[in-house]
């Protein structure tokens, strides 16, 4: 077992445990400073794990307690008061150090500067600043699963039978061996993949599925997901972001209005009555022209073009 490294104020406890259990007089100052440890080591550990402390450490002291003799008389070893007396403080040693130990996820926070984490199967995570990495004592188990607040870079180690999942706030990314970029703008939620293959799921919306290049995104709208792809013109080398697929799963006519108008520059006027009309529909970058006819003809209206960018809806 590792050897602990202590503060000088817990092995300043530890000392006068030790006293405590040998006899030796310590003074009420003293009491109180035990007193006040040992309330801190237990007031925040799990009921559960108290109870499972409590068996471990009764069962270990049960040869302490009382031991056979002659004619069938048992006794109680002249250490059972002792034994007796550090009862509480053992458990809630035990129930500590198991808690700290071996079940308190470790957590892992980037301050204000990027910091990078090696997991356990070799994958590595940089969290950006601000960002916040929660991994549960058991990972990696057979589904590798971390918790992400903020934004990170992860790089995963490849495995075919061990897929690995970011749980992030609202949505999550599922991959079994790839490099890609967890972002996190209060609602507006980014996943940009650079190598493999990753799905990524929200609430209200089917899976999508990303390969090299393209980025889903939910425009920090509620049941929206959007698949985006990097293409790169050859003369002039510059990099442009076109749209693949946008998903709208019951969402309000007006929602999808500002989604197309704050991303895309698409304006359309429409009758104020369907303002709050809950539609779903699946869009895609192939024209403008063709996704606003496949609005109107959920909707029932007819559509009138003014501009490239301006579209009229009309019973």
């Amino acid at each position: 077992m590792k050897k602990l490294n202590y503060s000088k104020a817990e092995a300043f406890v530890f000392k006068l445990w030790g006293r405590e259990v040998s006899g030796d007089k310590i003074s009420e100052k003293e009491s109180e400073v035990l007193e006040l440890w040992k309330n801190e080591t237990i007031k925040d550990l799990d009921k559960k794990h108290v109870q499972e402390s409590k068996i471990r450490v009764l069962s270990g002291l049960e040869s302490y307690f009382a031991s056979p003799v002659r004619n069938n008389v048992f006794y109680l070893r002249k250490n059972f008061y002792s034994a007796a007396a550090v009862f509480l403080i053992l458990f809630g040693l035990t129930g500590f150090f198991t808690y700290q130990f071996f079940i308190k996820p470790d957590v892992y926070v980037a301050v204000d500067a990027n910091r990078t984490i090696k997991l356990e199967d070799g994958s590595t995570v940089m969290l950006l600043p601000g960002a916040k990495l929660t991994v549960e004592k058991s990972f990696p188990a057979k589904t590798r699963i971390v918790d992400l607040q903020g934004d990170a870079i992860f790089k995963v180690a490849k495995s075919k039978i061990h897929p690995f999942i970011v749980r992030a706030d609202g949505f999550s990314t599922r991959v079994m061996g790839t490099v890609f970029k967890v972002m996190q703008r209060g609602g507006q939620k980014t996943v940009e993949l650079y190598e493999g293959k990753v799905a990524v799921s929200s609430p209200g919306t089917a899976v999508s599925y990303l390969t090299p290049n393209q980025r889903w995104t939910n425009f920090g709208a509620p049941h929206t997901a959007a698949v985006i792809t990097e293409k790169t013109d050859i003369k002039s080398g510059k990099k442009t972001s076109v749209l693949l697929t946008l998903t709208f799963n019951d969402v309000t006519f007006r929602s999808i209005m500002e989604v197309l108008y704050k991303n895309y520059g698409i304006s359309i006027k429409y009758p104020e009555e369907i303002a709050e009309k809950k539609i779903t529909a699946d869009l895609t970058g192939s024209s403008w022209d063709e996704n606003v006819e496949a609005l109107a003809f959920i909707t029932g209206l007819e559509v009138h073009k003014e501009n490239n960018t301006t579209y009229i809806l009309k019973k």
